[in-house]
């Protein structure tokens, strides 16, 4: 059974950096496509970043690109995010998905195992 889960939201300043964790067990991460997204009250899902496989593959909406750096650790079976200059309407709640295959995806149907998120929080 996979599993993921979040870990390092909190709050920060604006312009600060945060980084999230993400720990994924029940199988090899190795053969997963790993994505971020984030859910702000009142809006959609958006994804932030997505990686392939090997991380050598990544994928950056317009919104975060610059500002925010996926990256992954195959043999700790952990995803990173990397986020600096942040806004405030970077507030939201961050989740860590994985796709059984794939290339990086901004689509949630994308991915077949989610977290339960981790706050993040830019006060102005």
């Amino acid at each position: 059974q996979v599993q993921v889960a979040e870990s390092g939201g909190g709050w920060v300043q604006t312009g600060g950096s945060l980084r999230l964790s993400c720990a994924f067990s029940g199988r090899p991460m190795s053969d997963y496509t790993m994505g971020w997204f984030r859910q702000a009250p009142g809006k959609e899902r958006e994804s932030v970043a997505g990686i392939n496989w090997s991380g050598q593959n990544t994928y950056y909406p317009d919104i975060v690109k610059g500002r925010f750096t996926i990256s992954r650790d195959n043999a700790k079976n952990t995803v990173y995010l990397q986020m600096n200059s942040l806004k405030p309407e970077d507030t939201a709640l961050y989740y860590c998905a994985a796709a059984r295959f794939g290339s990086p995806s901004s689509a949630h149907a994308a991915y077949h195992y989610w977290g339960q998120g981790t706050q993040v929080t830019v006060s102005s």
